[in-house]
């Protein structure tokens, strides 16, 4: 990991004041779930060494699975990969719809050092290389075929990077690309980079100059996904990373579209070997995997991925990697990392003042505050506990042992479900048997 620098500490902060899991900084404050971040890394190793693969992350609200997945993510780019993250919505993203997949896929691409819709610069990137290594092997740049050459080359290497099984509008698009950036063109090739990514809303004369029409269909958009992976691996990434957070969101939709995305996501896992260097990574609930209306209802998904358990041990290594609840231990810790890491003015006074003595009081109150269930309450903790941070460094006079008085939040929907401990029902799902399976792909 980069060295933290001002900015990022500061980002860390402003997103835990507002109960959102930081994009990157969470390195420095990661405690207790080392076991699991390494059972992630040996997924990366898998996907680095050429192996396609798929995994699970399960554990209830409140656990940190958005936090887990965003950790897996800089850890991802900090080996080399190209990565992806994408929230599951019942409003933008059918998850039955691969071009929906897809479009959001690409939206989200990231490198380090590009963060979101990397694909023009994976390209140039890409076609970098080819030149480099025609210059290499003692081609030169300045001759008037130069360009020739290159454009001969990114066909060959296009040819063979995808067995000759990509689209036939893939291979248009990026031949005409490179052409329409050489002439300086450079509006007309964004303009196709973004039908590339999946975007409907490009002009019909920008395609015309491809020679293509209409849109990325569901039925191609994983032929699509293959032919960007490859193109990544060629422009010197390790590979890709997936991550598809809160799959449980598919449980709030409708019967049918609920079936599709769970067929789609089947027939993801089902693929996941033969797209070498790509980890897909699914974040979802308990009452996601285990119910007959998530993935228990659909017998060859649950057969594939079924969650194991020997009495308190769980494989760190099976399909499904189980993220454990808060406890006050791991409260504590994290309290005492953020403290250290806050930017305080004075900070001999910030530790005498949010003491140890302090954070144990807090971490009891606010634990008893939820009936004891300490699984439910990080959200409220952190946000309590940078508040007084804030306080004390703000105000001279502030004093959290003498001041401070524990008051609940109202909880969210879902904090409220993890603390009832009451199973998900569903109105609409009545006399509803197991999910068919239907290929939607």
């Amino acid at each position: 990991m980069k060295p933290m620098t001002p900015r990022d500490i500061e980002h860390v902060f402003e997103s835990l004041r507002k109960g959102l899991v930081p994009e990157r900084g969470m390195d420095t404050f990661a405690v207790g779930i080392e076991k699991q971040r390494g059972e992630l890394h040996r997924q990366l190793e898998l996907a680095e060494s050429g192996e396609g693969t798929i995994k699970f992350l399960r554990g209830g609200y409140g656990c940190g699975k958005t936090f887990m997945a965003r950790l897996a993510l800089l850890d991802a780019q900090s080996r080399g990969f190209a990565t992806s993250f994408v929230v599951v919505s019942d409003n933008d993203l059918r998850f039955h719809r691969f071009d929906d997949v897809y479009r959001k896929v690409m939206m989200e691409l990231g490198t380090s050092s590009c963060a979101r819709g990397a694909l023009s610069d994976i390209l140039d990137r890409w076609i970098g290389k080819v030149e480099e290594g025609l210059i290499a092997t003692g081609e030169d740049e300045n001759a008037p075929d130069f360009d020739a050459q290159v454009r001969r080359r990114l066909d060959e290497d296009l040819a063979s990077l995808t067995g000759g099984q990509a689209p036939a509008d893939f291979v248009r698009v990026i031949q005409t690309i490179f052409d329409l950036k050489q002439q300086g063109e450079l509006s007309e090739a964004g303009a196709l980079t973004s039908w590339l990514c999946g975007s409907g809303n490009v002009s019909a004369a920008a395609k015309k100059a491809a020679g293509i029409k209409g849109d990325i269909s569901s039925r191609d958009a994983l032929d699509y996904l293959r032919g960007v992976l490859e193109i990544t691996k060629a422009a010197g990434y390790k590979g890709l990373v997936i991550i598809i957070d809160e799959a449980e969101t598919i449980l709030r939709m409708r019967a049918d579209s609920r079936h599709k995305s769970l067929n789609g996501i089947r027939q993801i896992a089902d693929a996941a070997g033969g797209y070498r260097g790509l980890l897909w990574l699914f974040t979802g609930t308990p009452e996601f995997f285990d119910t007959r209306y998530g993935v228990a209802g659909l017998a060859p998904l649950h057969e594939r991925i079924r969650f194991l358990k020997q009495g308190r041990f769980a494989s760190l290594r099976q399909a499904q990697l189980e993220l454990s609840p808060f406890d006050e231990a791991r409260l504590r810790a994290v309290a005492l990392k953020l403290r250290e890491l806050f930017p305080s003015a004075d900070r001999n006074r910030l530790d005498s003042r949010v003491s140890t003595e302090f954070v144990e009081r807090l971490v009891k109150e606010v634990t008893a505050g939820f009936k004891g269930d300490v699984g439910v309450v990080p959200r409220q903790f952190l946000r309590v506990f940078i508040n007084n941070m804030d306080l004390v460094e703000e105000r001279d006079d502030y004093i959290p042992m003498v001041e401070y008085r524990f008051t609940p939040e109202a909880l969210s929907a879902e904090e409220e479900h993890a603390l009832s401990g009451k199973p998900l029902t569903r109105p609409d799902a009545e006399g509803e048997g197991p999910v068919p399976q239907e290929d939607v792909w």
